[in-house]
């Protein structure tokens, strides 16, 4: 009887301390979501409607720290497509018509001006009058044209907005997918000609990179859900391939970052922002194809991504280093690594249940708000600089400071709580 009893106790207990776990997690998760989520729609955004619209069109260039434009500043690709982005999904979450208005917005100038009606694909960018200033072609800022386009559709289902995104992809089969060795080329010129130079970083010879790689699965991810088509699974799933087999080097888990067309590594760096960020839209783009035994796989990937990165680039205040090069740590703290972090260790959480990834989730957001979010003019600084202070003379929007990686954060928090 007493053994009975003792097993008894043991097992209530065990329950009781189980019971106050969820609680304790419910109550990390809820405050977490309404505080990033309050973030995104009382100082995100509003940053964004009230500084970045352009009188003559479009949005502006740059805009500086304290929300004042630069009107003759060139207008980028990527920004643009980005803005489109985040608007649009805003407007599928919120259902707010200010949104939608500025979606609209941003799909009709880009659409207008972005669009290359000759050669096929996207100027990298304008002038501030929105003619081409930079016509290349780079893989990237197509496939962020392509993610921006469908996002729109799925929001407000303008046919143009797919149609578009369609024609997008396929002209980057024809044009940057390499069908010898797999994946797709860097750069081109307008008229997709062999560039003097390869890509918008870098040294210039790696004519493919991990970034650009990571951001077409992510379009064609969206894109497949808005559209899916049997040639599109295909080059899916061929670009899951080549992460696992190209890409993330399964021995240290980090990705490698500049590559030849052959998959020869470049460069000796580490990227962890980049190491996060693929956690979980790795397994985003596996769930997408409802492939259980790949979805399964990308689940164990992310979970090595993660573990690696907390280890050697996290440091104790929650903040995420940018980058080891060549054994040596640089790029200070910007913000968008660790918006990518908070997203990722609760990517994490979800997969495993353990504790210390949703608390490292946490962690890294009371960073954010006590060292990035600017609580007077709006949006995040874009860094820290050596003294540990933001970093106040750096723009608030330029060809990469946008609304993205701060905006996606909390939209996947505030979907994966409902």
């Amino acid at each position: 009887m007493k053994k009975i009893l003792i097993i008894f106790i043991g097992i209530t207990t065990q329950l009781f301390y189980t019971a106050s776990a969820q609680v304790s997690s419910e109550k990390k998760v809820s405050r977490l979501v309404n505080e990033t989520t309050q973030n995104l729609k009382s100082n995100i955004l509003p940053f964004w409607e009230k500084y970045s619209p352009d009188p003559d069109g479009g949005f502006y260039g740059t805009v500086l720290n304290d929300g004042t434009a630069v009107p003759d500043a060139a207008k980028g690709c990527v920004l643009n497509a980005r803005i489109l982005w985040t608007f649009s999904r805003a407007y599928q979450l919120f259902g707010n018509d200010r949104y939608k208005e500025l979606a609209n917005r941003a799909q009709n100038y880009f659409l207008q001006y972005f669009i290359d009606t000759e050669y096929g694909g996207a100027f990298w960018s304008v002038k501030a009058d929105g003619k081409p200033l930079d016509d290349n072609k780079q893989t990237y800022g197509i496939a962020f044209a392509i993610y921006g386009l469908a996002e729109h559709y799925r929001a407000t289902g303008n046919k143009e907005s797919l149609n578009q995104a369609i024609k997008l992809y396929k002209t980057l089969e024809k044009q940057a997918y390499d069908p010898v060795n797999g994946g797709y080329i860097e750069s081109f010129m307008r008229d997709w000609k062999t560039p003097e130079r390869f890509g918008y970083d870098g040294t210039g010879i790696a004519s493919k990179t991990m970034n650009t790689h990571l951001h077409v699965l992510e379009a064609y991810t969206l894109l497949y859900k808005v559209w899916p088509d049997s040639g599109l699974e295909k080059q899916l799933r061929g670009l899951i391939g080549i992460f696992l087999e190209k890409i993330i080097d399964q021995q240290t888990w980090h990705q490698r970052l500049f590559l030849t067309k052959e998959w020869e590594n470049i460069e000796d760096i580490d990227s962890y922002g980049h190491d996060v960020e693929l956690s979980w839209l790795f397994l985003e783009a596996a769930e997408v194809l409802k492939d259980e035994s790949m979805v399964k796989q990308a689940k164990t990937i992310a979970i090595n991504l993660v573990d690696v990165q907390m280890k050697e680039g996290l440091n104790p205040d929650g903040s995420l280093q940018y980058e080891r090069d060549n054994g040596e740590l640089k790029g200070g703290l910007e913000w968008w690594p660790q918006a990518e972090s908070v997203t990722a260790f609760f990517n994490a959480w979800q997969i495993t249940g353990d504790q210390k990834y949703l608390k490292a989730s946490v962690k890294t957001w009371e960073w954010i708000k006590t060292n990035l979010v600017d609580n007077k003019y709006g949006e995040w600084y874009g860094g820290l600089d050596p003294d540990g202070k933001p970093n106040t003379k750096r723009p608030k929007v330029n060809m990469w400071k946008c609304p993205y990686h701060n905006s996606r954060m909390a939209f996947e928090l505030y979907e994966r709580k409902q």
